[in-house]
């Protein structure tokens, strides 16, 4: 079984700690995506595991087998990553199957490797080609198989698709999805782009300043957040949050317009409270106590950017193709059952 487990993970640089005691566990066969913002440590955690990174204290076991002190090629792992890597003298199959040439593989073994990722990654009609023949989602998917025909017990992506134009990132999603329900690998995928995390994952890991903030599968993030931080990385566009008071077992929400709801039952007094609302659960109404800046008319979507009384902005989402004119006021309406609450100074989740 290869799955992973990281106790007490801590990475240091010299006086300065950027991994801060992690526990995680990935199952065997999981799809794991660390997701979060630049400099949250998810790329620095990713080459821990991989070896390339040293760590300072904690113990990583890979399938039962506890790796922390061993070389990256004795723990079982391949790594892809943003950048190709291949050798532009090579052709395909001998990109592939370098890897296994210079660790004395027989040459049949190796063929046979080659082809059968080649196979799974639909290069067959480019076995014989160069690198700078093939288009640059083509050269990601060869790098793929070269990790594939290693037969590693983790696949780690360092932001693969990230080189990569808006259409051949939506392919390469798809293509590294079905290569993940083929295969069945155990895989750990690092991205900044939280799109890529929710269609891809089955478990995510939001990391913010080298501490994990919430683990959990996509759509129990995306509804039942812990904190203020995963309510707003997790969801495009983001969440809206408004200031808001409360008193009297009630909330008023400043930012729209002094709309009251009922304060959630964790909360432990009166005072200062974020409420956070996601776009698609706000919509315009009759009313005025809101200003038109922009609307975006994607088609299936519009997104409205408003301005609310306080001054802040928020975002609506529409599916219907009638926008507002900018300079326009508009009122707006949501059920008070689909309001998130956030406690304003620790940000943590009211229940």
């Amino acid at each position: 079984m290869s799955g992973l487990e990281l106790k007490n993970v801590i990475k240091r640089y010299g006086a300065t700690q950027v991994i801060h005691g992690v526990d995680l566990d990935i199952e065997h066969g999981e799809f794991c995506v660390f997701v979060g913002p630049s400099g949250c440590g998810k790329s620095t955690l990713l080459r821990m595991v991989a070896g390339l990174e040293e760590t300072s204290e904690g113990h990583i076991s890979i399938g039962g087998r506890d790796v922390t002190r061993l070389d990256p090629a004795e723990r079982g792992v391949a790594m892809v990553f943003q950048t190709y890597a291949l050798y532009p003298h090579m052709t395909v199959a001998e990109n592939m199957g370098f890897g296994l040439k210079m660790t004395g593989h027989p040459k049949a073994e190796i063929e046979a490797k080659v082809a059968e990722a080649s196979r799974v990654l639909k290069l067959d009609d480019y076995l014989a080609r160069k690198p700078k023949a093939l288009s640059g989602g083509q050269r990601q998917r060869v790098a793929i198989g070269r990790a594939i025909v290693r037969g590693p017990e983790v696949f780690l992506f360092d932001e693969p698709l990230s080189n990569l134009d808006a259409e051949l990132r939506v392919e390469m999603r798809v293509e590294i999805a079905r290569l993940h329900q083929e295969i069945g690998a155990t895989m750990i995928y690092v991205t900044h782009d939280q799109v890529e995390a929710m269609t891809l994952a089955d478990k995510i890991v939001v990391l913010r300043a080298g501490r994990i903030e919430q683990v959990g599968r996509p759509l129990d993030l995306y509804n039942d957040p812990d904190n203020r931080f995963v309510a707003g990385f997790i969801g495009s566009p983001a969440m809206n949050f408004f200031e808001g008071r409360a008193s009297g077992g009630t909330i008023t929400i400043d930012g729209l317009g002094g709309v009251q709801v009922a304060a959630p039952s964790s909360l432990g007094g009166d005072g200062p409270v974020t409420v956070g609302l996601r776009p698609n659960h706000v919509r315009l109404a009759d009313g005025d106590s809101h200003v038109v800046e922009l609307s975006e008319q994607l088609g299936g979507v519009s997104y409205h950017y408003l301005t609310a009384p306080g001054g802040g902005r928020m975002i609506v989402e529409a599916h219907d193709q009638q926008a507002p004119r900018p300079g326009s006021r508009t009122g707006l309406a949501f059920d008070a059952s689909d309001a998130l609450f956030f406690d304003a100074k620790t940000e943590a989740r009211l229940r």
